[in-house]
């Protein structure tokens, strides 16, 4: 299993090799359009993270082996991008794994603090709070 910093490490390194950010923006877009989708059920109020201005919605699973699996859309392209980057940092980690992050600096770390618009930046930080809360509570659970 990979850790959130390795997974950090290579989109980094991803977004690096990509100029600007219209060239970002374009790759963020391709990352989401590789989700797969919700089913209608999963799209529900309880799944849906409160704070974004898009409609997001996050599935939580717990899985056997003391590990989360993350899932989730939304109706704008660039945010559905932003799902897919916390997707991969997050899903496959143990909630111990997931509490011990900064996904702030991770972000910042990625460029987004400048790049990102301020309704876009709250959005990203309430999935990653839901993303963390989620940890939480199974954390709570063990």
């Amino acid at each position: 299993m990979r850790t959130i910093d390795e997974e950090l490490a290579d989109l980094a390194g991803e977004f690096d090799l990509l100029g600007d950010w219209e060239e970002r923006y374009r790759y963020v877009i391709d990352l989401g359009r590789e989700l797969a989708p919700l089913t209608d059920a999963e799209r529900s109020d309880a799944n849906k993270v409160r704070g974004c201005a898009s409609q997001v919605w996050l599935v939580t699973e717990p899985q056997a082996a003391g590990t989360v699996t993350f899932r989730g859309d939304s109706d704008a392209q660039i945010v559905r991008g932003l799902i897919a980057i916390l997707i991969r940092l997050f899903s496959g980690q143990t909630p111990e794994a997931i509490m011990a992050f900064d996904p702030k600096a991770a972000f910042e770390s990625l460029g987004f603090a400048g790049a990102l618009s301020s309704q876009r930046s709250n959005g990203l930080a309430a999935m990653a709070t839901r993303i963390r809360r989620d940890a939480d509570a199974l954390t709570a659970r063990t």
